[in-house]
């Protein structure tokens, strides 16, 4: 029994938060202290849940209902042993009751023993008329084994039971979707639907599997369906919105994010979604508007700076880019896209030491792109730092061995600093693992061209 403000049921709360306040010891029924420790436990109040279980086994010492609370309670802080030896007391006294085993699998699957749980649970299922639920936590045993397909055949046991359980219908996608059976999950859901067509959660994974399959088409239809069943789904109005840029239906995606906005609180995703359409159609007043409202609604987000400042790098607004990548550094320091931006942006302005050290944070930060590496290290000829981008490609070396384009560069860096040696065996590399990357020496290195060596090398590959 749920307590309620609406009614009398929730007497016997107030009655026992009365005693709990005056410490005058009153008496319920052990069925009052059930619903009482249940209340707690819906609330998440575990000290007072314990509280009424301690005070219900003073008062109803034999109450095997009020015990399993105490070993639920046991199990919530870990203490297994406690909860394993009181199950045992209890299965001496009534071995057939169902919320014992249930309680038993529960111990086994704290201790990672999810095969001995499943055999628990299967033996609970003989003994009770309520299988759903059991079918449910014998799914979720199997997913922790990785055992998809037997977690999905019993996720689809508890819809047999109950077709509106939605939790089951999420696990038995998430099942399908993990073994990467889409066409199988799209005929899952089709069969579904006929005995249950009204139901919006399935016509909304329906269009998920569709759209993952590129058919937008009927993805839309499936969405359609979904909005025709619950017309405040705003799931539904989302993914809707995703299709029709996906069929660059720009205006009637804005139409169905905005729906979203007016059904719950903007999302920073769906005025993100509706800039990038109106960015689009060259709205761009509406666009930069949306994805400043983006920003409001989370100063974090990393895809309403990153957007705003390629919105302006398209724009060929490298101060406004600058601004916008710098205020986002600013929050958030650790970003590689942020740094990545950061150079692009400084390296277009010529700021070409901002751009180096920009470039040089987003290696320190794990991107190790090859076009990092090279964009870095030609910012550090440009510089006049030799042995800082002799450094910077022997480091890309180590990602990328037998790579033509940074073979040359070490060749142009070493027999500008005379190395000819170096020289020599890295324009040798260059020209064995690509030779129409020797421009690189003519672009980067123009004085060395003339050199003996180079010539001879270059004139022998020919």
């Amino acid at each position: 029994m749920e307590f309620s403000q609406d009614d009398n049921n929730n007497l016997p709360l107030t009655k026992f938060e009365s005693m709990l306040r005056t410490n005058h010891i009153l008496f319920f029924d052990s069925e009052e202290f059930e619903n009482i420790i249940h209340h707690y436990l819906n609330e998440g109040k575990v000290a007072l849940a314990k509280k009424a279980i301690k005070l219900g086994l003073e008062q109803h010492p034999s109450s095997i209902n009020l015990k399993l609370f105490k070993v639920e309670i046991n199990i919530f802080e870990d203490k297994l042993e406690e909860a394993d030896e009181l199950l045992t007391e209890l299965y001496n006294l009534d071995p057939n009751n169902e919320e014992i085993y249930i309680q038993k699998a529960n111990v086994f699957s704290k201790r990672d023993n999810h095969a001995q749980a499943i055999e628990v649970l299967k033996k609970a299922l003989e003994l009770t008329d309520d299988v759903v639920d059991i079918y449910s936590l014998i799914g979720m045993e199997y997913l922790f084994l990785d055992e998809y397909e037997e977690a999905k055949t019993y996720f689809m046991k508890c819809l047999e039971e109950d077709l509106e359980d939605y939790s089951a219908l999420y696990n038995v996608v998430y099942c399908f979707d993990f073994l990467n059976q889409i066409e199988e999950s799209i005929d899952y859901l089709n069969i579904f639907l006929d005995k249950n067509p009204y139901c919006e959660v399935a016509w909304h994974q329906l269009g998920k599997q569709y759209f993952e399959l590129k058919k937008y088409k009927k993805a839309l239809a499936a969405f359609d369906f979904a909005i025709i069943s619950d017309d405040t789904f705003v799931g539904a109005y989302l993914e809707r919105g995703k299709v029709l840029e996906k069929l660059k239906r720009f205006e009637d995606a804005i139409e169905s994010y905005a729906i979203t906005l007016k059904l719950d609180d903007p999302t920073p995703y769906a005025l993100m979604r509706i800039g990038s359409c109106h960015e689009k159609l060259k709205h761009d007043d509406l666009a930069l508007q949306y994805y400043e409202k983006a920003l409001h609604q989370d100063p974090s987000l990393d895809k309403g700076w990153i957007a705003l400042t390629r919105f302006f790098i398209r724009k060929r607004n490298y101060q406004k880019a600058l601004y916008y990548i710098n205020k986002a550094i600013n929050i958030d320091s650790e970003n590689v896209v942020y740094w990545k931006l950061y150079s692009q942006v400084n390296h277009r302005l010529n700021f070409y030491e901002e751009a180096e050290r920009g470039y040089k944070k987003t290696i320190e930060l794990g991107n190790y792109e090859l076009n990092t590496w090279l964009s870095r290290g030609d910012l550090l000829i440009k510089l006049g730092e030799p042995q800082a981008a002799i450094y910077n490609f022997e480091q890309a070396v180590d990602f990328y061995p037998e790579n033509a384009e940074i073979e040359y560069r070490l060749a142009g860096l070493y027999f500008s600093l005379n190395e000819v040696d170096k020289g020599t065996f890295h324009l040798k590399n260059g020209l064995k693992y690509n030779e129409d990357y020797s421009f690189i020496l003519d672009e980067l290195f123009p004085e060395i061209i003339q050199k003996k060596q180079v010539k001879n090398l270059l004139k022998t590959n020919q």
